[in-house]
């Protein structure tokens, strides 16, 4: 594993790093999303889906970086952190979809370099993904690549977060950038209800105090509006009383 990072000389181009990103999380969606991110940035990806596999392909694979999800079978992010960290200095980018600042704190002084709390915007991971690169001497632009479109699909709508598009048939469904990635986030959690708090921090950033948690209600509202969408017979945005909202199942209607 590549314990001393390259560096570029001054008044040169960065040249493109031949090491890959892991990506590190046993929902085997967000690893795809997140991939199809990456790539569409010009970076190589390989993946792992339990903390055993994520160790056998940093020692294999020698990453630029590792976005590893805390929460792991097998053995967890945080011990795969420590024993990395017993054999390089790869940087790491935690995803965590624990909100309290304590296990944050003990991540970071595990050997994280930065970290995300889920939800996310695949988008900031992107940007924090170059950010750390830059800090640590690797290249913060890749070659360009062949665009990959990411597509997901929530009953009769398809999702394209390249094009920031989401279609109902023919039709073309207006959403501004909030209710967007709003509407992402919902359907990339698979089913799972996610607070008012965590869809703040997906849609607005982490580290934004300054929006009141009713403004996701406010949000969700017109976005059921724009899809048409019935509140009381959902299609799309369920609510889940004293917690927050969840994408609706599929239905066969």
């Amino acid at each position: 594993m590549n314990s001393l990072m390259p560096t570029t000389k001054p008044g040169t181009e960065p040249v493109l790093t031949t090491h890959p990103i892991l990506v590190v999380d046993d929902d085997r969606k967000i690893v795809a999303l997140v991939r199809a991110y990456l790539e569409r940035e010009g970076f190589r990806v390989v993946t792992a889906y339990d903390g055993r596999e994520a160790l056998r392909q940093a020692r294999g694979a020698d990453p630029a970086l590792i976005v590893l999800d805390l929460m792991l079978p097998e053995i967890d992010g945080f011990e795969v952190m420590r024993l990395l960290r017993a054999e390089s200095e790869v940087p790491v980018l935690m995803l965590t979809a624990r909100s309290s600042l304590p296990e944050r704190i003990i991540g970071l002084e595990k050997g994280a370099d930065d970290y995300l709390p889920k939800p996310f915007s695949p988008a900031e991971l992107v940007v924090r993904v170059k950010a750390i690169l830059r800090r640590v001497g690797q290249p913060a632009t890749p070659a360009p690549a062949t665009p990959a479109t990411t597509t997901l699909t929530q009953n009769d709508l398809v999702i394209d977060t390249e094009r920031y598009e989401v279609r109902r048939g023919d039709g073309l469904i207006a959403l501004t950038p909030v209710e967007f990635k709003l509407l992402v986030t919902l359907v990339a959690a698979d089913g799972r209800a996610l607070t008012r708090d965590q869809l703040l921090d997906a849609v607005y950033g982490s580290d934004d105090g300054d929006v009141l948690d009713r403004t996701i209600d406010v949000h969700v509202g017109r976005l059921r509006e724009k899809l048409g969408d019935d509140a009381e017979r959902p299609r799309y945005v369920m609510t889940v009383r004293g917690v927050g909202y969840r994408a609706a199942p599929q239905r066969e209607d």
